[in-house]
């Protein structure tokens, strides 16, 4: 029978302590659940006993909580989670970094922080590079990071102006139908991009940035012609645009400006036989100096808990569905005579 191993925790204050284990404890019994171990609290420590591995990475989890906590950061089950899972991995001292940077503030005063690594990586990427590619599944926080980059690059005087820009193609609907002209037809879009600014800048800013041109938000078929200096440029959903649009979109690039694509190549709404430009892209300019490419996975997703399950369930049909449809390519390309 393997030796039990005890490890006793101290968090410091019984402030901290609350933080760290939750509402009923809920945040220290998830963890015993989870790594298999007995979890109790003794003052303001955390005493964790069970096997020498599993102790261990509970020490590491507790030490990631620690970190949120004194960095003013609440401990939710998805940070939880993933606190969990990269102390399975021996990764746990990144929370540390994660916590130490801030993307942005918003117009309340509270910061914004990346919540991953991987959205760590990507925003750290974008500040590095003129051009970034950010892709990865819904809930992972590319266009709100890429919006708040943006907000923070104009209050540095890094840029004059915010473009933000989408394809005008969604989940299989056609803008003809929609009441209005073309820029009321795809402000619904575009709301996202809206709310975001909106929080970061405030209301009132926001529509006066808005009213002399230093926001400007407009579907991806207005930069055709155009020269893009001086401006952090952000096209979202651009899983949506074709070969030909992203090539237009790219080449808009002016002095002094900096432009993050972001998107999803599990949801592209583009008519069957059309390639993603997205996907065209990544694949041909990955390597080329200034530009990076970012890829989010479902252990970025920052919503509930639940959206990685659905990612990884359609990850897998997908997975399954390609490998079928080798294999029936296989299979004809050998019964042919």
């Amino acid at each position: 029978m393997a030796a039990t191993t005890v490890i006793t925790v101290e968090t410091g204050s019984s402030d901290k302590l609350s933080a760290v284990i939750g509402v009923f404890d809920e945040n220290l019994t998830t963890i015993a659940r989870e790594l298999g171990l007995a979890a109790r609290v003794e003052g303001t420590a955390i005493v964790l006993e069970g096997d020498a591995e599993a102790t261990h990475v509970g020490e590491e989890v507790i030490g990631s909580l620690l970190a949120i906590v004194s960095a003013g950061e609440n401990i939710d089950k998805t940070r939880l989670l993933y606190c969990i899972e990269l102390a399975r991995e021996g990764r746990a001292g990144d929370i540390a970094g994660i916590m130490n940077g801030v993307v942005a503030v918003t117009s309340r005063g509270k910061p914004v922080k990346c919540k991953t690594v991987g959205q760590k990586t990507y925003a750290d990427a974008v500040r590095a590079n003129t051009v970034t590619f950010g892709v990865g599944p819904a809930g992972t926080g590319k266009t709100y990071l890429a919006v708040c980059l943006a907000v923070a690059a104009y209050k540095g005087k890094e840029v004059e102006k915010i473009i933000l820009t989408r394809p005008a193609v969604e989940a299989g609907e056609k803008l003809g139908f929609l009441p209005g002209d073309l820029q009321t037809k795809v402000d619904p879009y575009l709301r996202p991009l809206y709310d975001a600014l909106q929080e970061l800048f405030g209301f009132e800013t926001y529509q006066k940035l808005m009213e002399k041109g230093v926001i400007e938000v407009a579907p991806l078929a207005y930069m055709r012609g155009r020269t893009l200096s001086d401006a952090f440029v952000i096209l979202d959903e651009a899983q949506n645009a074709t070969r030909e649009q992203m090539k237009m979109f790219l080449t808009r690039l002016g002095d002094g400006s900096k432009m993050v694509v972001t998107g999803d190549l599990t949801q592209t709404d583009l008519p069957d036989g059309k390639t993603s430009g997205l996907k065209h892209a990544v694949r041909i300019l990955e390597g080329v100096e200034d530009i990076a490419v970012c890829r989010l996975t479902e252990k970025d997703v920052v919503r509930h808990p639940l959206v990685s399950r659905i990612v990884r369930a359609y990850e897998r049909d997908e997975n399954k569905r390609d490998e079928n449809k080798r294999k029936d390519e296989s299979k004809r390309k050998k019964e042919k005579p």
